[in-house]
């Protein structure tokens, strides 16, 4: 599968990261797509992988669960045999020696990667589906509608940001690419992970966290 095949998997969504001087915010909207048909309006795009550990999914849903099914299993045997949370480096490593594993085959899938540490360090994430990956010290985007979340990204970010602040622009951020992207829509759903735990922000419950930054 070529480079311009691979990337027709990515479209379809806008999934975002921030990192916080207290934690890590991931969002993403809850729009799946088949070309132009809207195939869901509730699809997860943000997954919990333990209290200090989320990721977010662009591309193909089966191989999206299959990742996120191994990962957490992987997670688990981890902590029996370490006596300690994996980090979000940790989890990055494991999934980039499986989609690499896979290149021949690959795993339809860009994934972002977030959390903390046992220290409580917050770290973020970028892997596309070979293995490759980024750390990204302020923010990311993956998806369809990631250009119009990134410019809102590059103009809202500053360093310091709290964890609150975090859940108010990457909520900003992927309603924008919303308004211009017909493939991001319908709900938004943004988790906070600090080393008090992982939260889930939707609804009212999301408008009320971004009030509360003001």
């Amino acid at each position: 599968m070529n480079e311009k095949e691979i990337t027709k998997y990515m479209k379809g969504t806008t999934t975002v990261g921030i990192v916080c001087k207290d934690g890590v915010v991931l969002g993403a909207d809850s729009r799946a797509t088949m070309d132009t048909f809207i195939a869901s309006r509730e699809a997860r795009k943000v997954w919990q992988i333990d209290d200090n550990l989320g990721m977010t999914i662009a591309g193909g849903v089966g191989d999206a669960e299959e990742i996120i099914r191994v990962i957490k299993i992987q997670n688990e045997i981890y902590k029996m045999n370490e006596n300690k949370v994996m980090a979000p480096k940790t989890v990055t490593n494991l999934l980039s020696i499986i989609l690499q594993q896979n290149k021949m085959m690959p795993f339809m899938v860009q994934l972002i990667v977030g959390g903390v540490d046992a220290e409580g360090k917050p770290g973020l994430y970028n892997l596309d589906p070979v293995g490759g990956y980024t750390e990204e010290p302020q923010f990311t985007s993956t998806g369809s509608g990631s250009l119009e979340a990134l410019g809102y990204l590059e103009e809202a970010y500053k360093d310091g940001l709290s964890v609150k602040d975090g859940i108010k622009i990457a909520r900003r951020a992927v309603s924008i690419a919303m308004s211009r992207d017909s493939a991001t829509g319908n709900n938004i759903l943004v988790a906070a992970i600090t080393k008090n735990g992982y939260n889930e922000y939707s609804g009212k419950d999301l408008e009320k966290a971004a009030q509360a930054s003001k």
